[in-house]
């Protein structure tokens, strides 16, 4: 097998061991251990795999997470490995079989540019019911507000074609959170993803896991919360502005058509601001030039707004034929601005905030 296994694990059992060989009676030739920081005890288990043929070790001092392990394994074969176009990302616990390895990097030979997923079955009875919902939540969201069609977004079966490698040393997260980057730079790339339905094997409940619900989950789901966080603050601008001025200019005599106009733009206008330069800053974390993303944005405000207006105008003139500004026009904007809260997350990650592309 053309291509090199890479293994990133913390405070290991005997299981690791088992992995190895299996790998090698598989055909695998070149396996990279990441002793990420174990502690003293667990030593041992490194240095017995280690003795097996075409297995490298590479150790961190201190423990530094599992993206960066990762990343620790791609920068030595960048720089160690030029002949060895595949590379597969496995976890040590025995949750990952050998035969479904060679499944991933089969499917990846076969498709030499994209980027191949080992994928679980989580409708299976062995599944922890924790990782089963966990899992179809976390499908659906990035389904819905990302545009990544993913079966399995947290698994550790990775195949990734050595052209690839560079990219992903730059994606951003040093834990659990950078499996969930990749997927992200992997759409924003253009790069396709491939699946290969593999064994759902959970050992002891997954007792063995090193991820912690509260916390690795806000790392995974970080873009996400953030920009919720920054879409929730321009959000009560916006709408506090809107309310005010809706009700001041319906009592000063606008007419329903521009005083429904005047508040939307108005209260835009402030909020979009707000919102952009946070979104450049903290959610997206944009390195473009600051006039090109505003550009950008400001289109898509545009196009936003004009929605906006026009779908409150048509609810409230049209449909409920109301008269006088009210708090029930708050309640029709709430709702439409709730709808293209989605389809704004997937413009700004792919368009207006998406890094350039290497040509």
């Amino acid at each position: 097998m053309n291509a090199t296994v890479i293994i990133p694990s913390l405070n290991p059992d005997e299981k690791i061991i088992s992995t190895v060989k299996s790998l090698l009676n598989e055909g695998f030739e070149d396996i990279i251990l990441v002793d990420d920081g174990s502690r003293e005890e667990y030593k041992k288990y490194f240095e017995e795999a280690k003795k097996l043929p075409g297995v490298s070790l590479l150790v961190h001092d201190v423990n530094r997470g599992k993206g960066r392990a990762m990343k620790t394994a791609f920068e030595y074969i960048l720089q160690n490995r030029p002949n060895r176009p595949n590379v597969i990302t496995v976890d040590g616990d025995g949750q990952h079989l050998a035969s479904d390895v060679k499944k991933c990097i089969e499917l990846l030979e076969a498709n030499p540019h994209a980027f191949v997923l080992g994928v679980r079955n989580f409708r299976q009875a062995n599944v922890p019911a924790r990782s089963q919902f966990g899992n179809t939540v976390t499908r659906l969201v990035f389904r819905l507000l990302c545009g990544i069609k993913v079966s399995d977004t947290q698994t550790g079966l990775r195949a990734i074609p050595f052209e690839h490698l560079e990219m992903m040393t730059k994606v951003d997260g040093d834990r659990y959170e950078y499996e969930t980057n990749q997927l992200f730079a992997v759409k924003q790339a253009g790069i396709e993803f491939k699946e290969a339905v593999i064994n759902t094997v959970y050992i002891e409940e997954n007792q063995t896991s090193h991820f912690r619900p509260i916390r690795d989950s806000i790392r995974i789901y970080g873009i996400i919360i953030r920009y919720i966080a920054s879409s929730l603050a321009s959000t009560v601008v916006d709408i506090s502005l809107f309310t005010i001025l809706n009700l001041l200019f319906g009592k000063i005599g606008f007419s329903d058509e521009m005083r429904i106009i005047l508040a939307e733009a108005i209260a835009r206008l402030v909020s979009s601001f707000v919102n952009f330069s946070i979104n450049r800053k903290v959610v997206f974390k944009s390195k473009d030039k600051y006039g090109a993303t505003m550009l950008k944005y400001y289109i898509l405000c545009v196009c936003q707004l004009a929605a906006s207006t026009g779908l409150v105008y048509l609810f409230s003139k049209v449909i409920f034929q109301l008269t006088d500004g009210s708090l029930f026009d708050t309640l029709i904007k709430v709702v439409v601005d709730g709808f293209l809260f989605f389809l704004s997350f997937r413009i700004q990650q792919n368009w207006v905030f998406a890094p350039k592309k290497n040509k």
